[in-house]
This record gives structure tokens, C-alpha cells and sequence, in this order.
């Protein structure tokens, strides 16, 4: 095992249109497609797609859509064996909206109502022996009880959304925080007006780890040793950007475990992240190591 992804699993219903309606307008369907969804899921699909040994552990809902969301892992390499499957539960559904022109999605989510991930004797021993973990936002509850199970040295990568209950204990208990841009506006850090420098260098002060930006079709951003750093995409035609930020979580976990240097990391993760773009539903334009890795070897780590 080179990581351990612990979160969430949906299916994700993805109806492509030529334009965004606004409210109260409608546009024609051009068409849709059903692919499994959640920042765990496709984050564990993503590391086994690039060659990577990883162990998920999440929960599905006895009905069609967790079938389907187990399938399709299968189908990517991935054990299903621990993933608890609740009886009577329902798999959440995200509808994603992706305007063919752009590339852009607009995602509506249900609210995962099946029970929480807790830790057994089982997981336990998959945290001891993980070298790195990946939490996604849905199990940031977990951290302080994942600080008493990890083994000394095992690197925790956080995929933060927005602010969740928790939250400050995971931004002191995470070696890499690696939130998106739209979080350092968040009301409870106060830099709405600040600039986007200033977030960063901030927002690093509140953290115990590293601090990995992810900004969209600008790339990603780091700090280190107090310089921030930019690190621009590949020019790569984005069809759809579900899934991207998931898929960068992912890579860059997958390179941590395997002891990149920190801007080595961010490039790996920003190449994995453009390439998963250029089809739809998020997993299947998923390259394989080489070919990320090539195209991590022409990016640059610019300071900014």
C-alpha cells in the first residue's frame, strides 16, 4: 500500500450542454453520461490508473447506484473490500452540469445521509500501516483519532473544500494542506480583500504542514521555505473539469508517497489534474504515470 484514501463515493449523473442556462431559462441536453463520483472514489480510481498501489475504504448504499459505484472501482483495479456496504442506505447522487464550451461544471450534490466512516480494528491497521493517507473533506471528523492510529512517519494529505467542524485541528494535524483558491476567501480566515499573496502567506501561518493551492485553469500555487510559488498547466483541451481537483489530490498523494520533492509533487499533480480534463466524467482521460510524468517534466516551478 502507498495510500490510503478515506471519503466518499456518489454517482454522478453528467448532463453536457453548449450553454449554461440562466435561472428560470432552459437549454437543450447534447448529451449525458452516469460515471462514479466522490473525492475518495475518484481519487483512489485515479492512483490505481497511475500504477499506484491503494487501499479505500468508504460506504455505499445496498441499492443500484453503490453497485454501480463498486463496479466501476473494479474496473479501475480497486478493492472493493473496504468499503461497508449499508443496508438499506442510498448512494448519493451529484448531477453535474458541464457546458461544452467551456469545459466548466456546475455540480448539485446530495447530502451524504449514510452513516459515518468509523474506526475498527480493520482500519485501524490499514492507518498503521499506511505511509501516506488521503482524507477527503466528508471525513475531516477523523483526524484527531487518526493521529493516535497513524505510525510515526506516515504523511496525512488533506483535501479541504470550505470550513467543516474540525477543521482547525485538521489544519494542525495535516503535512499537506491543499485546499482550493475559493477557500481563502472564506469568511473565517478574513482575506476577502487581501490579495492573493497575502491569503497564502496567511493562510500558511494557521498550518502545521506544507500549503498546496489549487486554482482552476491557473495551475497550483505552494509556499516554501517562505517564497510562494506558481506552478502553471499544461496547455491541454479541457472537455470537462470534473473531477480534476480530485484527481490532483490524488496524484500529488501518490507522489508523496513516493518521496518527490515538494515542487516535483505540485507538477506531477497539475499534469494528472489538466490531463484528466480532455473527456468527460472525470476518470477515463486519467493518463497513466508516464505519460503524466512527461508532461510534469515540462512544467516549471516559478516563483510568484
Amino acid at each position: 500500500m502507498e495510500v490510503l484514501v478515506i471519503g466518499r463515493s456518489c454517482v454522478d449523473n453528467i448532463a453536457v450542454v453548449e450553454e449554461f442556462p440562466a435561472e428560470n431559462q432552459k437549454r437543450p441536453l447534447e448529451f449525458y453520461l452516469t460515471e462514479g463520483g466522490g473525492q475518495g472514489s475518484t481519487g483512489s480510481a485515479c492512483i490505481a490508473r497511475l500504477g499506484g498501489q491503494v487501499t479505500y475504504v468508504g460506504k455505499v448504499g445496498d441499492d443500484a447506484g453503490g453497485r454501480f459505484c463498486l463496479k466501476r472501482l473494479d474496473d479501475f483495479g480497486v478493492s472493493t473490500a473496504h468499503i461497508e456496504i449499508v443496508k438499506d442506505g442510498r448512494t448519493p447522487v451529484s448531477n453535474v452540469f458541464v457546458t461544452r464550451s467551456s469545459g466548466k461544471r456546475t455540480i448539485i450534490y446530495e447530502r451524504n445521509r449514510l452513516p459515518q466512516i468509523v474506526l475498527n480494528g480493520r482500519i485501524n491497521d490499514l492507518i498503521a500501516r499506511a505511509p501516506v493517507i488521503l482524507l477527503d473533506p466528508g471525513v475531516t471528523y477523523l483526524n484527531p483519532a487518526l493521529e493516535e492510529k497513524k505510525a510515526p512517519g506516515t504523511r496525512i494529505v488533506y483535501d479541504c473544500e470550505r470550513w467543516r467542524k474540525g477543521l482547525s485541528q485538521t489544519m494542525q494535524a495535516a503535512d499537506f494542506f491543499v485546499p482550493s483558491a475559493d477557500f481563502l476567501t472564506s469568511d473565517k480566515l478574513g482575506l476577502q480583500q487581501a490579495p492573493f499573496e497575502t491569503r497564502m502567506i496567511s493562510l500558511k501561518r494557521l498550518i502545521k504542514g506544507e500549503l498546496v493551492v489549487t486554482r482552476g485553469a491557473n495551475g497550483a500555487y505552494f509556499m516554501q521555505d517562505g517564497i510562494l510559488y506558481h506552478v502553471a498547466p499544461p496547455t491541454v483541451e479541457a472537455l470537462d473539469t470534473t473531477g480534476a481537483g480530485d484527481n490532483f489530490h490524488a496524484a500529488f498523494a501518490l507522489a508523496v508517497s513516493r518521496d518527490l520533492p515538494l515542487a516535483d509533487a505540485v507538477k506531477f499533480a497539475v499534469s494528472v489534474a489538466s490531463l484528466s480534463c480532455r473527456d468527460y466524467g472525470g476518470r477515463n482521460a486519467i493518463p497513466d504515470y508516464e505519460h503524466a510524468r512527461r508532461v510534469a517534466a515540462g512544467l516549471k516551478a516559478v516563483k510568484s
